[in-house]
């Protein structure tokens, strides 16, 4: 895809589905760690829980960039 050829919305309406999948999955992945993490897992689990904060807010810009 050639960027310079659409507008930073337009960008941004195909960058952010990719962002919150690709969030998703990490999310997923630290969740499993979390368990095998010892201490260090109630960190790896709010690792976790910030991804999906972000996701969140990805997920209302991309709906105003959508309506």
């Amino acid at each position: 895809m050639r960027w310079g050829a659409i507008t930073d919305p337009e960008k941004l309406r195909v960058l952010l589905p990719h962002w919150i999948e690709h969030n998703a999955e990490h999310a997923a992945e630290f969740r499993q760690w979390a368990e095998r993490a010892g201490e260090a897992g109630e960190d790896t689990r709010a690792a976790a829980k910030a991804l999906e904060q972000a996701n969140r807010a990805l997920t209302a810009a991309q709906e105003k960039l959508s309506g």
